[in-house]
């Protein structure tokens, strides 16, 4: 429900209550007293789906240029005679422009223009988050990491943004690109910071790759984009809706905080790898945010107030449109190069499994290690906890592997009793024979 209240301009009383009249709403007027130059002002109780066609009749007026329009929440309201009257109105919704149960326009750039700009408390809340993300990437704790997205403010700029294209406010637009780079920047920064000051007395080593929250990062996959493609969607939806924003901030918060702390853990540590690959994805996350709340809000039927700057609203989202998706499409070949990668070591995975259990011993468990490189990651070890089993296993199975993957990667067998088994990569010792090794077993957990 929404309240609105028009101070109407002299001249104008008769015309505003012909048009409340027409639009069937529930509505009173009191005169004004203080002397000032309104004849009236008026209160109408209405639907949040009636506000903006009744703000554009009223516009139409000129109540704008010599009164004002305010539109307020309404929690309820206690009356039989307007319960009758909207249930008269219900069997007339062919007449009355349908929104879908979206907010007025007026209240959408309201909306986006308070959650646009840098304030204090976007800087400060998005230090605090990309801190906190930091630390959970380092703990390799996902609750920790899904923590610091709560509090992230992120959600504002990008949705503020696309209101700005179709509603062809350019402030507005400038205001929320800018508010975007900087916020990116001031996250990279601080998770570079912060990650320094670690690297520099708590943890002077580290290495990125081997956690698995930071690896999740640096070689996302494809589907990351369905991610921040979802968030977009889910953003321009809840602006445009009577309801919070806030939990489905953390969906936008999932798709650039992580990520953006990621390349400043890359950047402390001095790892090009983690940097880059996660520095592409935040591009490709923050691009694809854009376009889907861009699309969505169009799909709503957001348009510009005025008629003839609808062409001109039209042309601007489609050049933004075309060119933010162009480079989406460009950058996210990388992702697919990563999901085939991931595939790909899957199977390879899958195929260790099968070769491990055709020993003659009870195999506990299989873990192959990686190797990360940009956009790929390749198995470098293959660890196996056995019970039981014959000497030369390891030898066997590296055989084997090699054999039906065509792939040379070092093999470990462990067994129960604690003897430590393997063979290394025969790239790592000779280009043609593999050579057995013998393990510490005191320093492989320690």
């Amino acid at each position: 429900m929404r309240l609105l209240q028009i101070a109407v301009p002299l001249g104008e009383r008769d015309a505003v209550e012909r048009t409340l009249s027409d639009a069937g709403v529930e509505y009173f007027l009191t005169d004004e007293t203080s002397g000032r130059d309104y004849a009236a002002l008026a209160f109408v109780p209405t639907d949040s789906e009636n506000v903006e066609s009744l703000v554009d009749d009223l516009r139409g007026l000129g109540v704008h240029r010599d009164g004002y329009v305010t539109v307020s929440e309404l929690e309820t309201v206690v009356s039989e005679r307007f319960e009758r009257r909207n249930r008269a109105n219900a069997a007339d919704e062919s007449d009355i422009e349908e929104t879908n149960g979206r907010i007025a326009r007026e209240e959408l750039r309201a909306r986006a223009a308070a959650v646009a700009p840098v304030t204090t408390n976007y800087v400060v809340f998005t230090v605090v988050s990309t801190i906190i993300a930091t630390a959970g990437l380092l703990m390799d704790s996902a609750a920790v990491v899904v923590g610091s997205m709560v509090i992230a403010p992120l959600i504002g700029p990008p949705i503020a943004a696309s209101v700005g294209s179709i509603l062809d406010d350019a402030d507005l637009f400038r205001t929320s690109v800018k508010a975007q780079f900087a916020g990116l920047l001031i996250a990279v920064a601080s998770a570079a910071v912060f990650a320094g000051l670690l690297r520099a007395t708590l943890v002077p080593h580290a290495d990125l790759q081997v956690i698995g929250q930071v690896a999740e990062r640096v070689n996302p996959g494809a589907l990351a984009l369905v991610v921040a493609v979802g968030a977009g969607v889910a953003g321009a939806m809840s602006l445009t809706a009577a309801t919070s924003v806030a939990l489905v901030g953390v969906a936008i918060a999932v798709a650039l905080i992580p990520p953006a702390a990621t390349v400043g853990l890359g950047i402390a540590y001095g790892d090009l790898t983690a940097a880059v690959s996660a520095g592409l994805l935040v591009l490709i996350n923050v691009l694809s945010i854009n376009v889907a709340s861009l699309a969505t809000l169009w799909l709503q039927g957001y348009r510009p107030e005025q008629w003839h700057a609808e062409g001109t609203a039209r042309r601007a989202v489609v050049r933004r449109a075309a060119v933010l998706l162009a480079v989406v499409v460009v950058l996210s070949s990388a992702l697919v190069v990563t999901s085939v990668n991931v595939a790909e070591n899957a199977e390879f995975e899958r195929s260790v499994t099968d070769l491990a259990s055709e020993t003659d011993a009870r195999v506990l468990s299989v873990e192959v290690s990686y190797r990360t490189e940009l956009f790929f990651r390749h198995p470098e070890t293959v660890t196996v906890r056995t019970v039981g089993g014959s000497g030369g296993s390891a030898m066997a199975l590296g055989d084997r592997i090699e054999a039906n993957t065509d792939r040379e990667v070092a093999v470990v067998v462990i067994r129960e009793t604690g003897d430590v088994s393997g063979v290394e990569s025969s790239r790592a010792v000779s280009p043609m024979v593999p050579r057995p090794f013998k393990y510490d077993f005191n320093n492989l957990y320690s």
